[in-house]
């Protein structure tokens, strides 16, 4: 009995060390309301339900969401979009957006009928995240580094919460950005698109929850008839994963299903993470219900010797 008792502690520490050396994850969402030449398949929405880098994000984005084209500099080619947005969170875990209840339910909603109803999207459920290295940073690094560090710098601007150098175009309230759209959609098509980086928190005199800067981002965008995409990342702070998160793979897929056509990629890793976990959950329950049966059985008292029987 007492090696039972020590395999159930045993098992019982792996699980919390697992645990405790599980990456921070927070989700990603890109998106276009319409197609604007980013991919000639016909999926449109595509969900990575492997856990990714930030650095494998933008290569991601660049790549298979068409970015390369938008904030990689080319004098040469026409531009298809005006805007495209780099919206930073902060508030957002992996595991809130298959939950009944969120803290902030208008950015969850949000990103939901965004990558629902847009004519290309993708999802990336699980992106780890580091406290030591800031999202901005690791983002706006990798995509200098994938583009060759040709990042065309002129045409990015940021909000003023963004830690750059101040001789950087900084927008402080949302007019400021409404000038740069409404500006942009005045130029000729051989213009570059501009990048606008919307930092954790967008303004420093700003009282807004997240889901209501970027619902009203989205709407000023949307009414000043610019083409735009969008790329939204939270980097969660010291809070831990469970393994329930692993639901929101599930969640995703079934909301592709439910709309229109979508592609869901688990490569090798997520299989193989995947059928870990399963069978960790099996082996749990029949440990349990072997120990509940030894105990039991160890509970029946038996007599150590019989009687003889009355001789007649």
């Amino acid at each position: 009995m007492a090696a039972a008792w020590a395999a159930v502690v045993a098992v019982m520490l792996l699980l919390a060390q697992v645990s405790a050396a599980a990456p921070v994850t927070g989700p990603a969402f890109l998106w276009a309301p319409k197609n604007y030449g980013f991919s000639s398949d016909e999926a449109k929405e595509m969900v990575h339900y492997q856990t990714v880098s930030p650095k494998s994000l933008v290569k991601s984005v660049l790549e298979e969401g068409g970015w390369s084209n938008l904030v990689c500099s080319r004098e040469d080619h026409a531009k298809s979009v005006d805007v495209a947005v780099l919206f930073l969170g902060s508030k957002l875990q992996s595991s809130d957006i298959s939950k009944d209840k969120q803290a902030d339910s208008t950015l969850v909603d949000m990103l939901k009928n965004s990558f629902a109803s847009s004519e290309f999207s993708m999802a990336f459920p699980y992106v780890a995240m580091s406290d030591d290295d800031k999202l901005e940073k690791s983002l706006l690094s990798g995509f200098a580094e994938n583009c060759n560090n040709c990042l065309g710098n002129n045409h990015i601007t940021y909000t003023d919460t963004c830690s750059v150098s101040e001789d950087l175009k900084k927008h402080h309230d949302m007019d400021s950005i409404h000038g740069l759209v409404a500006s942009q959609t005045k130029k000729n098509p051989s213009g570059q698109t501009d990048l606008v980086v919307f930092c954790d928190g967008g303004f420093k005199d700003n009282t807004k929850s997240e889901g209501e800067l970027l619902s009203e981002l989205v709407t000023l965008l949307k009414k000043s008839g610019a083409k735009y995409t969008i790329l939204y990342a939270s980097q969660p702070y010291g809070l831990l994963e469970s393994p329930s998160n692993l639901l929101l793979g599930r969640y995703l897929a079934e909301k592709s299903n439910t709309t229109k056509p979508g592609r869901g990629k688990c490569d090798g890793e997520c299989l193989v993470k995947s059928t870990l976990l399963e069978g960790s959950f099996v082996g749990i329950v029949l440990l349990i219900i072997l120990i509940s049966g030894l105990k039991c059985m160890m509970g029946i008292d038996t007599p150590s010797k019989f009687d003889a029987p009355p001789e007649s």
